[in-house]
C-alpha cells in the first residue's frame, strides 16, 4: 500500500476496526475511508455496491461483523449466521466487482474443529466437527474465507484471510451478557469490587485453555500482511501462548483489585476445551506479538473505566 492509497476499513467503530485505523495512521497512511452503520448498512447489497462504485477503494480491511460471547452465540445462532454472511458476501463481492487491488478478511479461530490437534495449524480447517456453541458464527466466517479463496482461483484476485485468536483491548465490548470472556471478567470483577461482594461466580469449571492477543498487535499484523503476504492459505494471528480460564480470572481479579473468592458454576458450558493457534506461518513471515497479557489487561481495564465514566 502507498501512503496515499485509498483504504476502506469496514467496521471501524469496533475493537478490531478501530485498532486497524489507529495502526494505519501510526504508520502514516492518510487516505482512510470509513462509514458508520447509519451511513452504510453492510447487510444491504444495494447500499454496499453503490458505495464501492462511487468510492472505488484500492484496499479493504473487512473487520465488520456481528460478534458476541458464548451466551450470545448460543442464544442467537440464526442471527449470527445471517448477518455475518450478508456482511461478508456483500463487501467481498463488491470489492471484486470494483477491481479492488487487495482485500483482507478478518475471521476467527472458532473456525477450527472442536477437537483439532493443538496447536491448530491453518490446514486443520474443515477436518472435523465444529464447537456447537458457536457453530453458526464459525460457518459464516468459513464462508467468507472460502469466498476469498474461490475468487482468487477463478478471477486472480488478491484477497487474503487472517484468523485471530481471542482478542481483547481498547474499545472492547464490556456488555454484561454479550461480551467475550476477558472483558466480561473485567466488568464482573470491577462491579464486585465496587459493591464489595465477598465472591464472584464464573461460568464452567475454569479448566479450558485459551490464547489471547492484544488487539493493537493484531492490527499491526493486519497491516503487515496487507503489505507482505498474498495467497489462498489463511494466516493465524495469535501469541502462541495459552492460559486456563481459572488462571485468567485470577489475573483479571488481581489487575482490577478484587480480592474476594472466585467460585465456578459447572452447570454452565465450558466451550472448546483447548484453543491454541500455531503461529509459525506469521513468524516465518517476520512477525511476532509485542504485548504481554498482564500489560494488555491493565490497558484494557483503564479503557473500561473510561467507558464507564462516559456512560
Amino acid at each position: 500500500m502507498e501512503k496515499d492509497s485509498k483504504i476502506y476499513v469496514a467496521g471501524h467503530r469496533g475493537m478490531v476496526g478501530s485498532a486497524i485505523v489507529r495502526e494505519l495512521k501510526r504508520q502514516g497512511y492518510e487516505n482512510i475511508l470509513t462509514r458508520t452503520h447509519a451511513e452504510l448498512d453492510l447487510t444491504r447489497q444495494a447500499e454496499v455496491e453503490k458505495f464501492f462504485a462511487e468510492e472505488k477503494p484500492e484496499y479493504v480491511f473487512l473487520a465488520a461483523a456481528k460478534v458476541g460471547g458464548i451466551g450470545a452465540n448460543s442464544a442467537s445462532p440464526a442471527d449470527f449466521m445471517y448477518e455475518n454472511i450478508l456482511i461478508e458476501m456483500n463487501v467481498i463481492h463488491a470489492a471484486w466487482k470494483n477491481s479492488c487491488r487487495k482485500l483482507e478478511f478478518l475471521g476467527s479461530s472458532c473456525i477450527y474443529p472442536k477437537f483439532a490437534p493443538q496447536p491448530m495449524k491453518e490446514d486443520y480447517l474443515l477436518t472435523s466437527a465444529l464447537e456447537p456453541t458457536n457453530e453458526a458464527y464459525a460457518l459464516a466466517k468459513i464462508s467468507g474465507l472460502k469466498y476469498c479463496e474461490y475468487l482468487n482461483r477463478q478471477y486472480a484476485t488478491d484477497f487474503i484471510s487472517v484468523m485471530p485468536t481471542n482478542l481483547y483491548g481498547v474499545n472492547d465490548n464490556y456488555h454484561p451478557t454479550r461480551s467475550h470472556v476477558l472483558p466480561a471478567l473485567i466488568r464482573r470483577f470491577h462491579e464486585a469490587k465496587i459493591k464489595n461482594l465477598p465472591s464472584v461466580t464464573c461460568w464452567g469449571d475454569g479448566s479450558p485453555l485459551r490464547e489471547f492477543l492484544y488487539v493493537d498487535d493484531l492490527a499491526n499484523l493486519c497491516v503487515f500482511l496487507m503489505n507482505n503476504y498474498s495467497g489462498n492459505e489463511i494466516v493465524n494471528a495469535g501469541a502462541g501462548k495459552e492460559i486456563s480460564i481459572k488462571a485468567l480470572a485470577e489475573l483479571v481479579a488481581e489487575v482490577v483489585g478484587y480480592d474476594g473468592k472466585i467460585f465456578w458454576d459447572t452447570s454452565k458450558p465450558n466451550g472448546t476445551p483447548r484453543k491454541l493457534l500455531d503461529v509459525s506461518k506469521a513468524a516465518a513471515l517476520g512477525w511476532t506479538y509485542k504485548t504481554e497479557l498482564r500489560d494488555g489487561i491493565k490497558i484494557t481495564y483503564e479503557d473500561f473505566l473510561k467507558q464507564e465514566v462516559r456512560q
